[in-house]
């Protein structure tokens, strides 16, 4: 399998690492991730090739979705190789069956 799992106790999510085959040539990494908020049990999923200035973003009420809900925090992230398999797991991830998974991770009780 090429995904590598890690649970982060400082920030509380788990990462997941998407490695491409030995050999691969080297593609920019996407990033699916979920944040939650203290105000409720809202979970907002979204995908970005930076995770850490796309949280600024949501934090500083540039997303009309998540403007009133924060301060956001992201318990759960991985990476993908590529735009199309990270789309792919942000669409599952977005329906109900992919926000009761998300649920049930470690990262989100915390």
């Amino acid at each position: 399998s090429f995904l590598k799992h890690e649970f982060d106790s400082r920030t509380g999510y788990i990462h997941r690492t998407c490695t491409p085959e030995r050999g691969a040539f080297f593609m920019p990494v996407v990033f699916v991730y979920a944040l939650k908020n203290d105000l409720n049990s809202e979970v907002y999923v979204g995908m970005t090739s930076e995770l850490d200035r796309r949280l600024q973003e949501h934090n500083k009420g540039k997303n009309r979705y998540t403007k009133a809900f924060r301060p956001w925090k992201i318990f759960f992230s991985e990476s993908h190789p590529d735009f199309i398999s990270a789309r792919v797991r942000e669409k599952y991830l977005k329906t109900a069956s992919g926000k009761n998974w998300l649920k049930k991770q470690p990262g989100f009780l915390s």
